[in-house]
């Protein structure tokens, strides 16, 4: 429908405004989950070049059959991303990442498939590039769970977030950069009627935990015995403060 082409094309501009790119040459851009390739046409329009990746062969047909500019790739992303290191100067997604988080087949992890992408992802971009990902999270585990992945692939950034107080104009970008550190772009509508900002979830540099390839920390280590901690203070039981030694190796006695 109409309203739905509406949509994409504002979080596509939205989407390629965070990117933040050079306005003195075309660049090449990776569309994740391209579709019929909606976004492509304003990244074509803004006379920048791209490619589109997408897991449905019917929503390809449609961008060939619209004659898109782009190049398009039948690919699931959640096998990674499949082009030269360096290749491009920014990533966007729009309404794809979080179909990541669904395991539709056995052998599906929602965090190794999530870890590929973003890995895969990290290395296909150009340093000091950023990937822009716009996404429906289903509730805050998958934004922790999206998030932590992208941050132990090497990303930092965080998520912005467009009219948070509002529940049909709020949407979700997830602005990861490669690279030279810079400041997180402000949500759109985050500044309050006394122009103080609302205080947006930030996670860079924060110490990514140790985890196994299941999700939980690793046994023994200083997370999970912080965890556990954490669990007893819950369960009401009494448990020694958390310091600097808490998990440290012992010397062996002399």
């Amino acid at each position: 429908s109409s309203r739905v082409v509406e949509i994409q094309s504002q979080m596509s501009e939205r989407a390629v405004e965070l990117l933040g790119l050079p306005e003195d040459r075309p660049c090449l851009l990776l569309d994740v989950g391209c579709g019929s390739g909606l976004s492509g046409d304003y990244i074509s329009n803004e006379g920048h070049y791209w490619i589109g990746m997408d897991i449905s062969p019917a929503m390809l047909d449609v961008a060939v059959e619209r004659d898109v500019e782009g190049d398009l790739l039948l690919a699931d992303v959640g096998h990674g991303i499949p082009f030269r290191p360096g290749m491009f100067d920014g990533c966007i997604s729009i309404s794809a990442v979080q179909w990541l988080c669904n395991a539709d087949k056995k052998s599906h992890s929602p965090p190794k498939r999530l870890y590929q992408f973003f890995s895969t992802l990290y290395t296909a971009l150009a340093r000091g590039s950023r990937a822009v990902l716009q996404l429906y999270p289903e509730n805050s585990e998958q934004v922790e769970l999206i998030t932590a992945q992208a941050m132990r692939a090497g990303f930092t950034g965080g998520m912005v977030v467009d009219y948070p107080n509002s529940t049909k104009a709020k949407k979700f970008f997830l602005c990861l950069l490669v690279g030279a550190s810079g400041t997180l772009p402000k949500g759109l509508g985050t500044e309050c009627a006394d122009g103080e900002e609302i205080r947006q979830a930030k996670f860079t540099n924060e110490r990514t935990r140790f985890r196994t390839a299941k999700g939980k920390s690793v046994k023994k280590s200083r997370d999970w015995i912080l965890e556990k901690k954490e669990r007893r203070r819950r369960q009401g039981k009494e448990v020694r403060a958390d310091t600097k030694y808490t998990g440290r190796k012992r010397r062996p006695h002399f």
